[in-house]
């Protein structure tokens, strides 16, 4: 009976919290009464349902829109504004240069290509898999590259795995097996209930084969995942929190000289991903495929079948693909050229073209206007060489097209419709207007305030602190949503201390990125776990050391290069007041 309610609640639940939640706030708004504590109302309920996901993420997003104004903390019209800033354009215009990557098919190329040129050997064909799907997050989403990965892994695997049964000894005749077994009696002893039992040396090996390919089978798996976490930290548009960051220092720090722009941050987070891809890769190779270097790395030895047969799946693969059609050739050019003006628009160790050409105090050109200009070029340049050249098409196209037939663009609404997550746009825009309504409210001065008796801590404490605690917190909610909740108040920690705030901002950031234990942490995670290959055990003990390398890793980036591209020792005259 007990058991039976429990079960009810349990079903229930959902519906408990999300009628329950707002009930149990009330007294926020009425007992307290202040805009501070309505602020805090929203946030807190907000929060809750972010936390338990009892309506979608994007649904949640859009509650300022109905709260704010009901609570007299902002107006209607400087609410909704909050949903389609600078920050959510980038976003747009980046994802739909990621989408036309993904509908053809450059990205698997490129990871074919590069899985060629690295080999099969385990511990290289890891390094080759890790580096592939981090290279690809930097530019699309870490779902799409790792959906797109993992069933390259997965035919690998079953080569792998089939040709090394067809290698392994067949059983000798009853006549040899009787005479020899009394050698090998000694070689496996079982122990069953108090009865012991002997396995002969070829059913011992047969079980070490098979226990080293599931393994191995863990590994490549799980390194694909991890690779896709890490990879999206490098690039401002590679994952949400990136975003978050720098929409929240645009809208708490209004005064700060474009401190957060594609380059800078690339110049940070792009070498701290590479040690961090490399300790990860070690730290996998020690748990899953040890350090036998003749065997994982095959120093001096030459290529097996089996790796022979894998090397063969993937070439198989990248010929499927054919010749690079008109149509990858101009997506290439774009992606290429998209990464070139966003690096070369304000480097800031020297004078960019957005400066040379718009000579003026304001900034009339952010990251946002390249991404949605070269956006805006995926509608208009065509899938197939112009009637002009209609006689080149043999060399892009593997099928001759006519002339009559109709010329489609690059890339159609009808596609970018499809592919494009609208919803993190909402979650975006939800973030800066809690941003705004703390700010408003007087809220973020209020928590700035109570939090002045850290100064006595150590600010690389602090920013340890923090890492543990967002890495702790993204295991349970989604990263956007949890750099969203913390980079608030931790911008107004920041000043109460006199701390620059990217400090403390950027670990939050990158900490937000790391869910390696658990497979519901993160769609990447979710993916390789439903090829059955790993227990949650296995995810948890080999996350929670992925965890405090990240932590380790972000320690020294900012205590190190960190200081030096963003004065990170100092605090800046653009802290010193925030815009209300």
């Amino acid at each position: 009976m007990v058991v039976h309610v429990f079960k009810s609640i349990w079903g229930a639940k959902n519906g408990l919290i999300l009628i329950c939640t707002p009930f149990l706030l009330l007294p926020l708004p009425l007992v307290i009464g202040t805009k501070e504590a309505s602020c805090a109302y929203v946030i807190g309920l907000m929060a809750v349902y972010w936390c338990t996901e009892v309506l979608p993420l994007a649904i949640t997003a859009l509650l300022p829109v109905v709260l704010f104004p009901l609570l007299s903390i902002m107006e209607s019209k400087d609410v909704c504004v909050q949903y389609l800033k600078d920050t959510n354009m980038l976003f747009l215009g980046g994802l739909m240069v990621a989408v036309a990557v993904e509908h053809w098919n450059l990205h698997k190329r490129i990871a074919l290509r590069v899985l060629l040129i690295v080999g099969v050997r385990p511990a290289l064909l890891m390094l080759g898999f890790m580096g592939v799907t981090a290279f690809l997050s930097m530019w699309i989403s870490n779902t799409a590259t790792t959906a797109m990965m993992v069933p390259i892994v997965q035919a690998v695997l079953v080569q792998l795995n089939n040709t090394a049964r067809e290698e392994e000894p067949r059983p000798v005749p009853s006549s040899e097996n009787d005479e020899k077994q009394s050698e090998k009696q000694a070689d496996g002893q079982v122990v069953l209930n108090g009865l012991s039992f002997s396995l002969d040396a070829e059913t011992v090996e047969r079980c070490r084969d098979a226990e080293e390919r599931l393994k191995m089978s863990k590994g490549m798996t799980l390194c694909v995942c991890y690779a896709a976490s890490i990879g999206g930290t490098a690039t401002l548009t590679g994952t949400g929190p990136n975003l978050v960051l720098t929409g929240q220092m645009s809208q708490l720090f209004q005064d700060n000289p474009d401190v957060i722009n594609f380059a800078s941050w690339f110049g940070f987070a792009f070498p701290n991903m590479i040690i961090m891809l490399l300790a990860a890769w070690v730290w996998l190779q020690f748990v899953f495929l040890g350090f036998n270097f003749r065997k994982t790395f095959g120093c001096g030895t030459v290529k097996t079948e089996k790796e022979i047969a894998a090397y063969n799946v993937i070439r198989e693969e990248h010929q499927l693909l054919g010749p690079m059609s008109f149509g990858e050739i101009n997506i290439l050019v774009l992606f290429i050229l998209l990464v070139v003006l966003w690096f070369t628009r304000d480097p800031g160790f020297v004078d960019g073209w957005a400066t040379h050409l718009f000579n003026a105090e304001k900034e009339y050109v952010t990251d946002a206007t390249v991404a949605v200009f070269i956006a805006a070029l995926l509608f208009v340049l065509p899938s197939k060489p112009p009637c002009l050249c209609s006689w080149r098409s043999q060399s892009f196209d593997t099928v001759p097209q006519s002339d009559s037939e109709p010329r489609s663009a690059l890339l159609t609404w009808k596609v970018a419709q499809k592919k494009m997550p609208w919803s993190i746009v909402l979650l975006l825009g939800g973030g800066f207007a809690l941003a705004k309504g703390s700010e408003d409210s007087g809220l973020s001065s209020w928590l700035g305030e109570q939090m002045s008796p850290l100064q006595s801590i150590p600010p690389w404490a602090i920013a340890i602190i923090v890492c543990l605690m967002i890495a702790t917190f993204t295991e349970c909610t989604s990263n956007v949503a949890t750099a969203t909740l913390f980079l608030p108040i931790l911008a107004s920690m920041a000043q109460s201390i006199r701390v620059n705030p990217l400090y403390v901002m950027i670990p939050c950031t990158l900490s937000a990125s790391f869910a390696f234990m658990l497979p519901v942490a993160t769609p990447p995670n979710a993916i390789v776990f439903s090829y059955g290959y790993l227990k949650v055990s296995d995810m948890a003990k080999t996350g929670i050391v992925m965890n405090i390398i990240g932590i380790l890793c972000i320690t020294v980036a900012v205590n190190s290069w960190g200081k030096v591209l963003f004065s990170l020792d100092t605090f800046p005259s653009w802290a010193n007041t925030t815009v209300v």
